[in-house]
């Protein structure tokens, strides 16, 4: 199965005739770096619209760069230029936040020296390249494809956990913060999922063999926060986190019992889950109150 290393919005761009110049298209799109069942890394330009692939160029390591194009008059446009040939693919940047386009332009470099390696993303809040902070929204890159293979028990755990978030607290008024962005890394810590396994212990026995074979066994709430306290596990959230912001998971999310829209952003799976949630609740688990 394909692997999904890196994702994030950008749209194509195309040279106008044989001048120097490349007009933006303005059809919403994606960049998915990808390991291939073939074993070679894939670029990918996917149409967000439509969901379809409409470029695939298979790369090899060290034959590629993705760089600014420092002529471009709004400074968000790139090119993916191979050393083996003269083709140019130019791309532009569609997220309405710029802060993180360094972020991403880095690791579709590291990934084209070297596949294997785990992309770079700053901490919450850092950007080098300015002074004001700003909360620093996904980041990843193990496969999003690796979600799939969650079973009931454990996404009904996952959605237990953001029913509580949501029946806690001040009610409403938490959602009455229109400039703070959902984070699937605020909502997937261990302070959260501790307490949870406290009072779920089945939950090792459910989750054990979606972990890593290495584990010791027999399966232990021990061995669980061990788990949710490590990078790997960060990464993998943040990866997930990453995939939901690109609004491309909707086939995936429907292998998970959700409705397609829940794959097109962090705060509609949010909600699907919580909907889910309190629908299996309704047929006979525990009654929580919700706004």
């Amino acid at each position: 199965m394909a692997e999904t290393r890196l994702a994030f919005k950008a749209g194509r761009a195309f040279r106008r005739g044989n001048t120097n110049f490349v007009d933006a298209d303005l059809t919403k799109g994606a960049i998915l770096l990808q390991n291939g069942e073939d074993g070679l890394l894939h670029f990918i330009w996917k149409n967000r619209s439509t969901s379809e692939i409409e470029e695939d160029l298979i790369l090899f390591p060290g034959d590629a760069t993705f760089a600014k194009v420092e002529q471009s008059a709004w400074g968000r446009t790139y090119v993916l230029k191979f050393s083996s040939s003269n083709q140019r693919h130019f791309f532009w940047m569609q997220d309405a936040d710029p802060s993180r386009d360094e972020e991403f332009v880095g690791n579709v470099n590291r990934l084209l020296a070297d596949p294997s390696i785990v992309p770079i993303w700053y901490s919450e809040g850092y950007n080098p390249n300015s002074q004001a902070t700003a909360p620093s929204t996904s980041a990843e890159s193990q496969a999003p494809s690796g979600h799939g293979q969650a079973t009931p028990e454990e996404l009904a755990r996952i959605r237990s956990i953001v029913s509580t978030l949501g029946a806690g607290g001040s009610g409403g008024q938490a959602a009455q913060q229109p400039t703070v962005e959902i984070s699937l890394m605020d909502v997937l810590t261990p302070a959260n999922l501790r307490p949870l396994f406290a009072t779920r212990p089945e939950l090792a026995h459910a989750l054990f063999p979606h972990l890593p074979p290495d584990l010791p066994s027999p399966p232990t709430v021990e061995t669980l926060e061990r788990v949710v306290t490590s990078p790997q596990f960060r990464t993998a959230v943040r990866n997930l986190d990453m995939a939901l912001r690109t609004g491309l998971l909707g086939g995936l999310v429907r292998t998970l019992g959700l409705p397609e829209e829940a794959g097109t952003g962090v705060e509609p799976f949010l909600r699907a889950l919580q909907d889910q949630a309190q629908g299996e609740e309704g047929d006979g688990g525990d009654h929580m109150d919700t706004d």
